[in-house]
């Protein structure tokens, strides 16, 4: 028969692993998505991010590329603007979280092409969110209004 001594130790190692394994799951899942357009901080950090990683195709005034909704020779779509004329505001905080991070085939499709890359190795969750919330404090009102819907309408799904 195993000792007091014996099951409390173990008791406390099966803890600390139960415990390592919590942190590691929390460290690497971002949980709820939401994007945070009224914090100057966070929006001043997602706006150098996104000069440096996104205005070269989606424009330095969030304007997208010429003729967005036509598909190029080769078949692939031109980056859409991220202002109010294109369809960012159309989805909830956690699409566009998931699409930035994994990129377009991982709503797509594993055989979709797009120049659109995936940034999850590139930026943290912390920063393609400051990215986000930057973009959304950009729209009108009345598309923030709409967005934020949007998230309500997803998140009781």
């Amino acid at each position: 028969m195993l000792s007091k001594k014996v099951l409390l130790i173990a008791a406390v190692v099966l803890v600390i692993v139960l415990l390592g394994y919590q942190y590691t799951v929390q460290q690497n899942s971002a949980g709820p998505i939401r994007l945070t357009p009224d914090d100057a901080a966070i929006v001043a950090q997602g706006q150098k991010i996104y000069a440096a990683e996104c205005a070269a195709c989606h424009g330095a005034q969030l304007q997208g590329q010429p003729n967005w909704k036509q598909r190029m020779p080769n078949d692939r779509l031109p980056a859409p603007p991220h202002n109010e004329t294109g369809h960012t505001w159309h989805h909830a905080d956690a699409a566009l979280f998931n699409v930035t991070k994994n990129g377009l085939q991982s709503i797509a499709g594993p055989d979709y092409q797009s120049d659109m890359p995936a940034y999850g190795d590139t930026l943290t969750d912390a920063e393609i969110i400051a990215v986000l919330s930057y973009i959304k404090s950009e729209w009108p009102a009345d598309a923030r209004a709409t967005h934020d819907e949007i998230n309500k309408r997803a998140a009781a799904q």
